[in-house]
């Protein structure tokens, strides 16, 4: 009798870690806790389990992907961000071109959250900062607090669809292999056809980020749209704004104002979209270049500097380079000896320096080099695209490169910058990977319990095939939005259903990503666990009710599904760019 429930334990194992989750028990816990608690049950029932190969997926699957690397980088670019006033002087140039207007300010946050959106990808930073700086400000000026609440949520939600953005990178990681898994079963059947011509495809994070930029753009058009309707028909929800935020301003303080932004969305995006570089890499270069730029707007300090890690870092680094070249250029032994090399060499330098700093010869470096920081951010910003324009003096500015980024992370660090943006990064990081752990025992325990199997028989008997089944899917992601965060729902239901979905060749991995991140992006939107809206309650005055900002919310979730409705309708809108770009 006992083994009766048996067929039962996929399903009921769904069911229990999503209660939970709802239940506010910590994700990667629940996640790994619940499936070890069933897998005992499928044990003693006399089942076979997969757990065996958890260290390999871990260690192999996971730790070993350089695309997961990009989440990181592209989170310490979003937080260096953060901390600047970008956004600020983004916001207040755009609100004196529109501001004159009805409904001039909330047109100016929407352009202000898709401009960081292309920047950053994170939707906490954006709303907090954009709460902050424009709320107040709409409030001032007459407009409806849930229009005001509404348009900034819908703003910083943005940076989900719009590329760069974790969302896509986890999801284009899970897609990618959820492809991989459908082509080899299709590669796998066109065999026992007798269809040797049969050619597996891939998809790519890339590929993901070039196909979220129509549709990420239409969302956009779609909240200006409202905004601008939603002005003409009724003044009063979003009057002109007069003084202050529209006076005058000069042609260079917007140029100053939108050229940060677009500098970054030229290094990142561009190189990403040109094929200059994959996305760890372009992360890489946003995370420098974002602290690059934070720095040179950051006023210089009088403060004397210690003088010991600044001349150390140079020293090291000199020495360290420069034999590590020696070595490898004369002695032979190879790429895996020019590492040790380097290591020598730093350690030379570090010893000499800091025996030249007790001696007192290098006292006032640091007092010396804090002059030329900002000249050598300014050359750095400006050796990187000359690297790109003019390849004959690459290794020149690459030295003007190296400079400023040294300069750039040294005044971060002195100004205290750098150590609360890599705590946030390692927190966030650390959540994600360890749901990632947690998720990987989730989905080995339900492989065990014939979960896959359950679920693809549930679609493949939902009425209009392929058609009824992706509606299924966007309907249970909506439902699931409500309660359970979009890290969740990536690394527990993605790789569940995405596998099945694909088997169908005419579903496009692209398209059906897509979907899901635009899908996605309606959970910071929906209550009761709409993280927009919790970041908002956090940072907006105490006469906004939390009404109101549900109350705003709605019509930009209704924009939301809109656009999915748009996309599922004309595919093309995802699968057009990056077929141009990459083939």
């Amino acid at each position: 009798m006992v083994t009766d429930i048996a067929p039962f334990l996929d399903i009921a194992l769904f069911i229990t870690t999503c209660l939970a989750l709802i239940c506010g028990f910590p994700v990667a816990f629940t996640l790994a806790g619940t499936s070890l608690m069933f897998l005992g049950l499928h044990l003693l029932l006399g089942g076979d389990t997969l757990i065996g190969n958890l260290p390999a997926r871990i260690f192999g699957s996971a730790m070993m992907n350089e695309t997961l690397l990009a989440i990181p980088l592209f989170l310490f670019m979003g937080a260096m961000l953060e901390k600047s006033r970008i956004a600020e002087d983004l916001l207040t140039g755009l609100a004196r071109l529109f501001g004159a207007r009805p409904g001039g300010l909330g047109l100016s946050v929407i352009l202000v959250g898709a401009m960081l959106a292309a920047s950053t990808g994170i939707v906490g930073a954006t709303v907090a900062t954009m709460g902050m700086i424009s709320l107040p400000a709409m409030l001032k000026r007459g407009y409806s607090p849930a229009l005001a609440s509404g348009t900034i949520c819908a703003a910083g939600t943005l940076g989900q669809i719009i590329p760069p953005s974790i969302v896509l990178v986890i999801l284009g990681d899970q897609i990618s292999t959820a492809y991989q898994e459908a082509q080899s079963a299709l590669q796998q059947q066109a065999w026992a056809n007798g269809n040797t011509d049969f050619v597996p495809g891939a998809v790519s994070v890339g590929d993901l980020f070039a196909g979220a930029l129509i549709p990420g753009l239409i969302l956009v058009v779609l909240y200006l749209i409202f905004i601008g309707v939603a002005a003409h028909l009724k003044p009063t929800l979003a009057p002109p704004a007069t003084g202050g935020l529209d006076d005058a301003e000069s042609g260079a303080d917007l140029l100053k104002a939108l050229a940060p932004p677009a500098l970054l969305i030229a290094a990142v995006l561009g190189s990403i979209l040109t094929g200059l570089a994959p996305p760890t890499e372009a992360a890489a270069v946003g995370a420098v270049g974002a602290t690059m730029l934070a720095a040179y707007r950051m006023p210089a300090d009088n403060h004397r500097v210690p003088e010991t890690p600044i001349a150390g870092l140079l020293a090291a680094l000199l020495g360290g380079l420069t034999l590590g070249g020696i070595g490898g250029a004369f002695i032979g032994e190879g790429s895996s000896a020019f590492g040790l090399h380097v290591a020598i060499g730093a350690g030379i330098g570090a010893v000499v320096t800091l025996a030249a700093v007790r001696s007192g010869g290098l006292a006032s470096l640091s007092t010396r080099l804090s002059r030329f920081e900002r000249p050598a951010i300014l050359a750095g910003i400006a050796a990187f695209p000359g690297m790109l324009l003019v390849p004959v003096l690459a290794p020149y500015l690459a030295v003007l490169l190296g400079l400023g980024v040294l300069a750039a992370f040294s005044r971060s660090w002195r100004a205290g910058l750098l150590q609360p943006v890599s705590r946030s990064v390692f927190e966030t990081t650390a959540m994600i990977f360890s749901i990632l752990i947690g998720a990987a025992v989730f989905g080995l325990v339900f492989r065990d319990l014939g979960g896959d199997d359950s679920i693809a028989k549930i679609l493949n008997a939902l009425p209009g095939g392929t058609v009824g089944a992706m509606a299924a899917v966007m309907l249970t992601v909506f439902v699931l939005g409500f309660f359970l965060d979009f890290v969740e729902i990536c690394f527990v239901v993605v790789p569940i259903v995405a596998p099945i979905l694909l088997l169908d060749p005419t579903v496009n991995p692209v398209w059906l990503g897509v979907m899901l991140a635009l899908n996605l992006q309606t959970s910071f939107l929906t209550p009761p666990f709409g993280f927009a809206l919790f970041y908002l309650r956090g940072v907006a005055p105490v006469q906004v009710k939390t009404s109101d900002i549900y109350r705003g919310a709605l019509p930009f979730v209704l924009l939301q599904l809109a656009a999915l409705a748009i996309l599922a309708t004309f595919p093309a809108l995802s699968e057009w760019l990056p077929g141009l770009i990459f083939g």
